[in-house]
């Protein structure tokens, strides 16, 4: 699954904010907008995460996206 193609959905956030918590710790600024955005589902929060997401190093967002997959 690529970075860009991963659908960014409030069904998802709460997951991939646990795997992210793991991987940069749970005081990231991306952990905790996904966490956000879960909790709220809003649009603005979703793209807020997104952002954040995207803007992680390509290697924490592979291993956090792996972690979703197992």
């Amino acid at each position: 699954m690529a970075d860009e193609d991963f659908k960014f959905d409030a069904a998802v956030m709460g997951r991939l904010a646990g795997a992210l918590s793991f991987v940069v710790g749970a005081d990231h600024a991306a952990t905790k907008a996904l966490k956000a955005a879960s909790e709220t589902g809003s649009e603005k929060d979703i793209k807020a995460a997104r952002t954040q997401f995207l803007r992680l190093k390509p290697s924490d967002r592979r291993a956090a996206l792996t972690m979703l997959n197992d």
